[in-house]
């Protein structure tokens, strides 16, 4: 464990640093480069917040999927190679509700403003993986 600040407060620090201090400093493309810095950063403790409930939801859902144990990147790869050799598809009992709620997670780290992601959890978000 380690002492306080948290990674995520430090990253907090950082992000509001850039946003409040930095960037009313500046203008033009330095402005838009110290946004997406920002806009970075933020996404950054999106991840390290997220990662850990999402990756163990998605190994869960990909056990049911496929029927058995494995690591995250093994039961990803598997699935990729079973769609591919058409071994499972659309039809396959649970595969649209992971892969529905993989692009939602992927959403929540990546875009969680995003209006089409909000409509989505709303209709999705009741759907376990």
């Amino acid at each position: 464990m380690q002492d306080p600040p948290s990674p995520d407060y430090m990253l907090g620090l950082i992000a509001d640093f850039l946003r409040e201090e930095l960037m009313p400093k500046l203008s033009g493309s330095d402005a838009f480069d110290v946004r997406v810095c920002a806009n970075a950063v933020d996404l950054v403790r999106r991840q390290l917040a997220l990662a850990p409930a999402t990756d163990a939801a998605e190994r869960e859902s990909l056990q049911r999927l496929l029927g058995h144990d494995g690591e995250l990147e093994a039961l990803n790869a598997e699935l990729c190679e079973r769609i591919r050799d058409r071994k499972i598809d659309v039809s396959t009992p649970g595969l649209l509700q992971h892969i529905r709620a993989l692009m939602l997670a992927k959403l929540e780290v990546d875009q969680p403003n995003y209006a089409s992601y909000r409509r989505a959890k709303k209709t999705w978000g009741a759907e376990k993986a």
